[in-house]
């Protein structure tokens, strides 16, 4: 028979001990400090943990059961007392015996366990039921046995710096921060604006330095661009673009490579000479439309057509950049064809285009136009570089050919038209040819015409019976092919339209053009290379 020390009832069994116990367990747990009661084991852990924290720790307590369920006192009070809650010890230690005395002895090994493992599963869930109550209450256990708010160590209002201990801060600001804490209010405002200020300052630097890096990429960028567009990126010149598009032609099926070998020793030879194989002329065109003019035409009033003049197109070297040389190859092939300049040009063939880079690389070297010079870095030759009304200027003058540049700088008619433009053509080439003849060969030269991106040779105007002008026009991109249908017995006029050009063709912001007026004196030459070293022209409006 076992027997309850709380209140002495006997059982027949330790189970039915054990499940006595739970009773008082549950019904009978009394605070020895306030005599709190009516609250489980758990509840009443933590009521002692919070309310009595300083008078008696949860560690003590347990360490008074361990004592009080191995000591040998048979006090029931005292027991209870060194337990800290007024519930017998044989209560906590899970076991009874039939007189307090000796009621340790009666437990056997594995009741001993069993109050192990139960005092352990309490102490357990009690802990786990004080971190709950902190975690929902923000409370932290610091070693002072109390609980307040979390602690913070001491940060420096000045520098932000984090000391241990509030002295170390003080120390700190004392020793670091001196020359601010004689500072009123105010100034620390002023210190703030200040700071404010500075921080401003450094990230308006920080935006002009991001943008500046920006512009300057985009500029190298647009540079670059440049470069390729105008042939200035050291990708080679003619003869290489030559020799990479015949091969690309034979690769496409396009070319046989019997006929890529032919043509590449040709270009060398050509270029070995310095002159034009003549792969892309096509003459006898001027002839043509003398015919065609005098025979059709119904609607033409008038026609004045330059001297005769061979028409020139781009090849596969210089496709996409040489039609500046193209037309100097056609106004050249009409003045080697005047005796009027037979003195300045004697012996002279139509040079290939390397070789009139070399040309104008030469006239450079004698002094004209430095600033142009200087824009193209001196250097035309394994180039795709182009050239305009300028560089065709001082080649003909270092030739001793005597021209002169006018610039059509801005619109002067309607929908940004020229008819400016066409009046001095018209007054250009009507200037010979008196009397009323339809057709009016001159002897004067071609026109060599220029606007943004491309250039073009004008070899006449007609004049419509309404009084409406067009002109006459050989443009280097268009080839050979279309050019010879012009040579026909019997031209038909759409053949024409490759050449017309009335004034609503040519709407382009700026045009200029080179004409030619004849030969230079040695003596004219050097003064009009002095000119060049400003170079300027007549200006139309």
């Amino acid at each position: 028979m076992l027997s309850c020390d709380i209140c002495g009832e006997t059982v027949t069994s330790e189970p039915d001990m054990k499940a006595h116990l739970i009773v008082h367990m549950e019904n009978e747990i009394i605070c020895p400090f306030c005599k709190l009661s009516g609250v489980n084991y758990d509840e009443m852990c933590f009521h002692i943990e919070t309310a009595h924290f300083e008078q008696n720790t949860l560690e003590r307590n347990f360490e008074r059961i361990n004592t009080a369920q191995y000591g040998a006192s048979d006090n029931r009070k005292d027991n209870t007392l060194l337990c800290g809650i007024e519930v017998n010890s044989s209560i906590l230690s899970g076991c009874a015996s039939n007189h307090p005395k000796n009621s340790t002895q009666n437990l056997t090994k594995d009741s001993t366990l069993k109050h192990e493992g139960f005092y352990s599963e309490n102490l357990t869930e009690s802990r786990k039921f004080l971190r709950s109550r902190e975690k929902h209450s923000g409370l932290t256990e610091i070693k002072g046995s109390i609980y307040e708010t979390t602690y913070s160590p001491p940060e420096c209002p000045f520098c932000g710096k984090i000391e241990e201990h509030s002295e170390d801060m003080e120390t700190h600001v004392k020793t670091k921060h001196a020359n601010l804490l004689d500072i009123p209010l105010e100034g620390m405002d002023r210190v703030q604006c200040s700071g404010d200020l500075q921080l401003a300052h450094q990230l308006q630097q920080e935006e002009d330095r991001k943008r500046r890096s920006e512009e300057s990429r985009q500029e190298i960028e647009e540079f670059q661009k440049l470069q390729r567009q105008y042939g200035l990126d050291n990708s080679g010149g003619y003869k290489q673009q030559q020799l990479r598009n015949m091969e690309i032609e034979v690769n496409r099926g396009r070319m046989p490579p019997s006929e890529f070998h032919r043509r590449k020793a040709d270009m060398m030879e050509s270029l070995a000479l310095g002159i034009d194989d003549g792969k892309t002329k096509t003459s006898g065109i001027i002839e043509a439309l003398h015919r065609y003019y005098q025979n059709a035409a119904t609607d033409v009033r008038r026609v004045w057509l330059s001297s005769v003049v061979d028409h020139f197109h781009s090849s596969l070297g210089d496709k996409g950049w040489g039609c500046g040389y193209r037309n100097f190859q056609m106004l050249l092939s009409s003045l080697l064809q005047n005796d009027a300049y037979d003195d300045c040009l004697k012996g002279m063939s139509i040079p290939c285009i390397p070789k009139i880079q070399s040309m104008i690389e030469d006239a450079w070297k004698e002094g004209f136009d430095p600033q142009g010079a200087s824009q193209l870095n001196n250097r035309l030759q394994g180039t795709k570089a182009w050239i305009g009304a300028c560089e065709v200027y001082i080649l003909l003058t270092s030739l001793r050919v005597k021209c002169h540049i006018v610039d059509f700088h801005k619109s002067t008619g309607p929908l940004g038209t020229h008819p400016r433009l066409f009046e001095w053509i018209l007054n250009y080439y009507s200037s010979e040819g008196e009397g009323s003849p339809k057709v009016v060969c001159t002897s004067k030269p071609p026109i060599y015409l220029q606007h943004q991106g491309h250039s073009r040779t004008v070899i006449g105007i007609e004049e419509k019976k309404n009084r409406t002008l067009c002109l006459l026009i050989f443009d280097p991109g268009c080839p050979s092919r279309e050019m010879q249908k012009l040579l026909k017995q019997d031209i038909e006029a759409s053949s024409l339209k490759q050449l017309r050009k009335s004034m609503g063709n040519l709407k382009h912001k700026q045009y200029q053009i080179l004409a030619v007026e004849g030969a230079l004196s040695p003596e004219e030459k050097v003064t009009r290379r002095q000119a060049s070293q400003v170079f300027t022209a007549e200006k139309i409006p």
